[in-house]
């Protein structure tokens, strides 16, 4: 038996960890985006598998949803004072994994590799991949042209009006192998869409030649959890770029961007109601603690069990 929770950052981690703790070890993999990824000041930077990574690990802020809890920030203090970039922060504990990866890819290491080592350093016993061990880059086109990813999110805080996306060098990435091979695995009894961002987080993974066709093609219940409350986004920009996109935040407009990929949309009890072609399945899905993660994902992987009655 295996799951394959498909995962951005923060949203996407949450779930992620309450999988990992209710589910066997070496039963469950994560394939986590990677357009989000970026170089700065030299490292590699992978914003939505370190949020993961740590989540698992049980060393997260749950306050900021991304970085290291008790983190301390003695290199951004010296970088600012040097005149070096603040905008993005990058805690000391933090540090060392963006040092040590950034080594070990120029290394020739792949990030596969790499993710496999860290997370068994950490102790995670779930699988962790990465969409693709090829660059693939998110770039947000808006009403003050094309932008990187990182430049969009945190630079400009989402500011600037979203028009479209896309992610260059998609079509010619292939799919990390790790990735790959949960989605043949004959043992594979549900795909789990984690509450990421549709357009930013989940959108990239889909953008990789083969994922979608091999979702298409499941022999398996896919579930995708909204990753909106009465139409609000439980953290994160996804409400406002739906809306500046025209696709509204219902749980319509979340099953319409997962069309043909999913057999039960998981929606909070504010949203409850039928939806054409997709089942829906109502709870609460706010996670404010490990508990509530824990508890949200016994409820998505029983749901997934009951679509394959």
């Amino acid at each position: 038996m295996s799951i394959l929770a498909i995962a951005g950052g923060v949203g996407g981690a949450k779930l992620a960890a309450g999988l990992a703790a209710v589910l066997p070890a070496g039963e469950l993999t994560i394939a986590v985006n990677t357009g989000d990824d970026f170089e700065h000041m030299g490292l590699t930077i992978c914003p939505d598998i370190d949020s993961v990574t740590y989540a698992l690990a049980g060393m997260n802020n749950r306050e900021k949803g991304w970085g290291v809890a008790g983190e301390t920030w003695a290199f951004m203090d010296m970088a600012g004072k040097l005149g070096g970039e603040t905008w993005f922060a990058l805690g000391d504990r933090d540090l060392a994994t963006h040092v040590l990866r950034t080594q070990a890819l120029r290394g020739g290491q792949s990030l596969s590799a790499v993710v496999a080592r860290m997370t068994a350093a950490l102790g995670i016993g779930q699988r962790l991949v990465p969409m693709s061990d090829d660059p693939v880059r998110t770039i947000v086109s808006t009403d003050e042209g094309d932008l990187a990813f990182q430049d969009y999110f945190v630079r400009r805080q989402c500011a600037p009006v979203f028009r479209a996306i896309r992610f260059d060098g998609a079509e010619r990435a292939q799919m990390a192998a790790g990735f790959a091979a949960a989605l043949g695995d004959p043992g594979l009894e549900a795909i789990v869409f984690c509450p990421s961002n549709p357009i930013l987080s989940i959108a990239p993974i889909l953008s990789v030649p083969g994922v979608r066709d091999a979702l298409m093609r499941r022999r398996v219940p896919a579930v995708a959890l909204s990753p909106f409350i009465a139409g609000q986004a439980i953290k994160g920009p996804a409400a406002k770029i739906m809306g500046e996109l025209g696709l509204g935040t219902t749980p319509g407009a979340v099953a319409d961007q997962y069309a043909g990929l999913i057999d039960g949309l998981m929606v909070d009890r504010a949203d409850a109601g039928a939806l054409d072609g997709v089942l829906v399945c109502a709870t609460d899905t706010l996670m404010r603690d490990p508990a509530d993660q824990a508890r949200l994902a016994r409820e998505v992987l029983g749901f997934a069990r009951k679509l394959a009655d």
